[in-house]
């Protein structure tokens, strides 16, 4: 795995999403794609429209659950799926980005799996070998 990029995995019955990246902001931008494509693949998603997002917390893992948690709220609030996504800001307490995408149309978009919030403490953030790893689980609904 080099560059950057996500995959998905399953912890015991719940999906899960890893992102990687040169930079901790890559990785975080890399699982917050991860998460949109577990919901519509991004190859049918345009990016036509940008939000923002930021979130706070007090530590990394508490703070990738808060940034996937609100993006998932730009997702479920306002109907906004991401193609991509951008980072410009990412510290151990404050995460801010941009989603590059569309509202969703049912009749384009082909809905995957649903996900409840992240499980911060089923997050983690690491430097393996030079390179940025974001893990986050879900809580699967069943």
């Amino acid at each position: 795995m080099n560059g950057s990029g996500w995959e998905r995995f399953d912890a015991e019955a719940d999906p899960g999403v890893r992102g990687w990246g040169a930079t901790r902001g890559e990785a975080f931008a890399q699982a917050a794609q991860g998460v949109f494509a577990l919901l519509v693949g991004p190859d049918e998603v345009q990016a036509r429209e940008r939000r923002e997002v930021r979130a706070q917390a007090e530590g990394p893992e508490a703070l990738l659950a808060a940034w996937i948690d609100e993006c998932l709220y730009v997702h479920e609030v306002e109907g906004f799926v991401a193609r991509s996504v951008d980072m410009s800001h990412c510290t151990d307490t404050l995460a801010h980005g941009v989603l590059h995408g569309e509202p969703l149309d049912p009749a384009r978009h082909r809905v995957g799996t649903a996900v409840s919030g992240a499980v911060s403490h089923r997050a983690t953030v690491d430097v393996r070998e030079g390179r940025h790893e974001a893990c986050i689980v879900f809580l699967s609904l069943k």
